[in-house]
């Protein structure tokens, strides 16, 4: 089993790197963190800059098979903003107190690169046993703006060099469920964002004289009202079936969770409890929309012509882009609905990948090593990764990773772009030799034959 500390020095580093992506072309800055890379491994790799500083890089490590299919490994390298404001520790320090490395990208996604990295290298250096398969290292920029200029400008116009035919991305997370039951949480599924640009036309006039204006901001307001305040459409679907029982909750609450009569009620008495869990159950269920950025207006006193909302739209598995617009339509009336122009900004399907086949196995055979169970709770995200561009060529990508006792389930879906996000050093090691585990029992699954 390889040591796995390094990965430690790594996440620190990438912390320190601070490549902070405010969804600005401009921002970013991964190229900082692809040094920090190259350093480790001791090698170039093919680096991809298609704006400067928004940098992926890539490497590939051959198997002893051509005819092997390939492992990607694909990692993210930017975080979101962070105020220091609410953190105990400064976001981009990598303190290390308590018990914890803190720091924006400890669990989203910095601990996994860094794990990815120390794996790809024990492999390439010989200190894991070979492996039929290529394994292709991805590290790459943009994804928490959509992946425009990482993994999706590498799909799109690089696809030769990462080319494959199973991934391992995020999102990684506690084990979860009652002690005697517990299962490790595989990302298989996530919501298809379905962003959506909102803008109003008023009359433009003196703001001392607002009498018969049309006020672009009115109207703009009352739409955001009747979008937050209405209650949003509910899917309970096959991936949330398959979800619910590894909850640890009683069966005659889980059973309320899966009936969409119900489910709002059962939501509510899990928030009593725990909030966080109830929000994200929440969003697992519904379609939902979140009006969070708003612009109009040029002076205090003229009356604005203009107005935008940017709505955070997420679509369930077997949910289309239309069905964003039918319930606008339905909560804002078609006298509101008709005075407002709406275009997407980014949009693409829910998908996901079976709890099936050679990865899903190999993941088992880690977890039944490194737990003593081969107990995998297929987890929906609502949330969306880079897992969805290699999904929609029907390639399986799973997110996974393991972690100690220090925090719960819930106490990692809080910390998602959250205030004093930080990870266990024995997580990131854990993590670190358990994808080392899964590579190696992919690669003994193919050579004895065992896989579906």
């Amino acid at each position: 089993m390889i040591d796995g500390s390094d990965a430690i020095t790594l996440l620190t580093e990438m912390i320190q790197n601070a490549c902070v992506n405010t969804g600005d072309p401009a921002s970013g800055g991964e190229i900082r963190s692809v040094r920090t890379i190259q350093r480790h491994l001791g090698q170039t790799g093919v680096v991809i800059e298609p704006l400067p500083g928004r940098a992926s890089v890539v490497y590939r490590h051959e198997g002893s098979d051509p005819n092997a299919p390939t492992i990607l490994m694909i990692p993210h390298l930017d975080v979101v903003p962070a105020s220091a404001d609410g953190w105990t520790h400064n976001p981009y320090a990598a303190t290390q107190a308590d018990g914890f490395i803190w720091g924006r990208g400890a669990v989203d996604m910095l601990n996994i690169t860094a794990a990815m990295v120390v794996v790809f290298k024990a492999l390439r250096d010989g200190d894991l046993r070979p492996i039929p398969s290529d394994i292709i290292l991805a590290a790459v920029a943009d994804e928490e703006a959509g992946g425009v200029h990482g993994a999706r400008h590498l799909v799109e116009d690089h696809w030769p060099l990462i080319a494959c035919d199973h991934v391992l991305t995020e999102v990684a997370g506690p084990m979860i469920g009652p002690v005697d039951t517990r299962a490790l949480p595989v990302t298989v599924a996530e919501k298809g964002p379905a962003w959506r640009r909102l803008a109003t036309r008023g009359t433009p006039g003196h703001g001392s004289q607002p009498y018969a204006r049309t006020n672009a901001v009115v109207a703009l307001s009352d739409a955001i009202h009747r979008i937050a305040t209405h209650d949003q459409p509910i899917l309970i679907t096959d991936e949330w079936r398959r979800f619910v029982p590894h909850l640890p909750i009683t069966p005659e609450l889980a059973e309320r969770l899966l009936d969409g009569d119900t489910v709002d009620a059962a939501i509510a008495e899990i928030g009593d409890e725990d909030p966080i869990l109830a929000r994200w159950i929440h969003a697992c269920t519904h379609l939902t929309l979140s009006p969070n950025v708003v612009t109009g207006g040029s002076k205090v006193n003229t009356i604005p012509d203009t107005a935008e909302l940017g709505l955070d739209a997420r679509l369930l598995p077997g949910q289309a882009t239309t069905d964003v617009e039918e319930h606008l339509r339905k909560v804002l009336g078609p006298d509101l609905f008709d005075q407002i122009s709406v275009e997407p900004i980014q949009e693409m399907p829910a998908n996901g990948s079976p709890p099936e086949g050679l990865m899903w196995d190999a993941i088992g055979d880690a977890a039944e090593r490194h737990t003593g169970s081969r107990a995998l709770a297929p987890t929906l995200t609502p949330v969306s990764t880079d897992a969805r561009f290699f999904r929609a060529r029907g390639i399986p990508a799973y997110g996974v990773g393991l972690f100690d006792d220090s925090l719960s389930f819930p106490d990692m879906l809080g910390m998602f772009h959250g205030v004093d996000e930080r990870i266990s050093p024995a997580s990131v090691v854990a993590s670190t030799q358990f994808l080392a585990t899964v590579v190696d029992a992919y690669g003994q699954r193919l050579i004895e034959g065992r896989f579906a």
